[in-house]
């Protein structure tokens, strides 16, 4: 699974991870795996797997290491 951190995360319920590329990565709280968007922090190490939604790729089942 690839790893990354929350780079910054909005009041909005989404968030952006940074993967270690030069596009951060956007994830929504519905693709959370086993941990609420309340509980998430910037800075925070995170594992997810690929995906694409409709404006592009995400990250999916996000949940923290």
């Amino acid at each position: 699974m690839p790893e990354g951190n929350i780079k910054r995360l909005t009041d909005k319920g989404f968030g952006f991870i940074d993967n270690g590329t030069e596009n951060d990565l956007f994830f929504h709280s519905s693709n959370l795996d086993g941990v609420s968007f309340d509980e998430l922090e910037e800075g925070q190490r995170v594992s997810y797997t690929d995906g694409h939604g409709p404006k592009g790729p995400r990250a999916e089942n996000v949940k923290p290491i």
